[in-house]
């Protein structure tokens, strides 16, 4: 059939194609060329001799067999084996229709119309097969161009390496030596801060530890006063008994009670400052538990308050406070966050006595005379206040104090930052206690206006820390 040697034609032509870029041996490629050129002898020759027609039919099935056969069987055709998919239906309906043709006529005949209409669709198969494959071919050959430009740029890339490398090297070099002195300057650094955070610490204990004994030495005074006067009743009573005036040893024996009373209460009043100190000194577990977050902020506060009033004699401040009692206890680590408020009190009050004292020199130098500030002038208030807010609570710690430069603010919790002169402090308490209020998932803030003139209220500065109830 010519159209059998059209499509030999056309399969070998597009084997010879698509397996141009492949490993093709030569021997297969002059096969596959001799075979296109005898079909186009073949199909000429059956044109002009039609008595020869069945032989050249016959041969143009067992060209298109073996073409079938070396896509399957051979290895170098592969890439190519859908084009065996495309043609096979056509060849076996082909064959099938001139072999019964051949074999039995009468069948043929009867076949012959769903024989012309099964190798009509078969040829549709073919076009739409060779179509898809072609296009598979095309993207493929995409593919491997733009794999061989990314193989050409990795070798761009490779020596551009080579050369980067010897670079690096030699700064790599010079960076080491530039490391090692980094690294002696940050060990020396390192050193000077550990000394400097202990020393933070142990000024803070020396507060908190005045602080503890000026608030133990009032229950003590009171438990002294009411043991003698107890001693001297008993006296009192063991006369009366002798003198056998029962009423009166029974009269006595009332205010005996009352006395121990008063001292069980001023004795637990030690017990418990005893046992907060102890806590406070206790290195911190890292654990949080529930504490009252309200009494946390009044006992420290006080210590606070006596710490520096054992320090300083002169030294005095209104306190007010107003705590929310729906707080209730939350979560937190007790022994850093009395650190944090310990800061926070001792800078306040350090802020209202500087301010006191640059008053008090403002009013010696205008008169000449060594004299304290008017009364009503100025009153050097600490004010701490805690409030539930939604899911979490705030503290807030305020003074009437100097405030807070407006250019010092941005950079107030940074370390070894302080506003006090040289030699009064580190700039490690409020580094130390940002650190703590974020580990606990919180955030401290503080707002502050600029202070003038002897007015009794405005200025100073606020810190303010939210602290999440879970």
């Amino acid at each position: 059939m010519t159209l059998d040697f059209i499509l030999v034609i056309f399969v070998v032509r597009y084997l010879r194609k698509s397996l141009q870029t492949a490993t093709l041996l030569p021997a297969w490629d002059r096969i596959l060329k001799g075979a296109m050129l005898a079909s186009i002898g073949l199909m000429v020759v059956e044109v002009t001799v039609s008595h020869l027609k069945p032989f050249t039919m016959w041969l143009s099935h067992g060209i298109l067999i073996y073409i079938v056969y070396i896509l399957y069987r051979k290895k170098e055709f592969s890439s190519a084996r859908p084009v065996m998919l495309a043609i096979s239906p056509f060849i076996l309906l082909s064959v099938f229709n001139d072999l019964i043709k051949i074999v039995n006529l009468r069948l043929f005949k009867t076949l012959e119309d769903i024989l012309e209409v099964g190798i009509f669709f078969s040829i549709i198969w073919m076009i739409v097969m060779l179509i898809i494959t072609n296009r598979q071919r095309k993207a493929l050959e995409k593919e491997k161009r733009k794999t061989q430009q990314e193989e050409e740029q990795n070798k761009i890339l490779g020596t551009l390496k080579e050369q980067l490398e010897l670079q690096v090297a030699e700064r790599t070099s010079e960076l080491t030596l530039q490391k090692e002195a980094l690294e002696q300057t940050l060990s020396e650094l390192q050193s000077t801060q550990a000394l400097l955070i202990h020393s933070e610490k142990m000024a803070s204990l020396g507060e908190l530890t005045a602080g503890i004994a000026h608030e133990i030495q009032n229950p003590l005074n009171f438990v002294n006063n009411f043991s003698e006067v107890s001693v001297e009743l008993l006296n009192e009573m063991k006369a009366e008994l002798k003198e056998g005036n029962t009423e009166d040893a029974v009269y006595i024996t009332d205010d005996i009670i009352h006395n121990l009373e008063k001292i069980i209460h001023h004795g637990k009043r030690a017990d418990s400052i005893v046992k907060g100190m102890l806590q406070h000194s206790r290195k911190s577990t890292g654990q949080k538990e529930p504490t009252d977050i309200n009494a946390l902020a009044d006992e420290y506060l006080r210590l606070s308050f006596h710490g520096l009033r054992a320090k300083d004699k002169s030294f005095n401040a209104k306190l007010h406070t107003d705590f929310d009692k729906t707080i209730g206890k939350i979560n937190v680590i007790p022994q850093d966050i009395d650190r944090v408020l310990l800061n926070l009190y001792n800078n306040a009050f350090y802020a209202v006595t500087q301010k006191k004292k640059l008053l008090s020199a403002a009013a010696n130098k205008a008169d000449g005379s060594p004299n304290e500030i008017p009364a009503g002038a100025y009153e050097p208030t600490v004010s701490v206040t805690t409030k539930k807010m939604g899911n979490k609570i705030e503290i807030r710690v305020k003074d009437n104090g100097n405030g807070i430069p407006s250019t010092s603010l941005d950079k107030i919790f940074q370390p070894f930052f302080t506003t006090k002169p040289s030699g009064e402090g580190t700039g490690l308490g409020l580094s130390l206690s940002y650190d703590i209020v974020k580990a606990h998932g919180g955030e401290i803030k503080v707002e502050t206006l600029p202070a003038g003139g002897h007015e009794k209220e405005g200025g100073g500065a606020e810190f303010i820390i939210s602290l999440p109830l879970q």
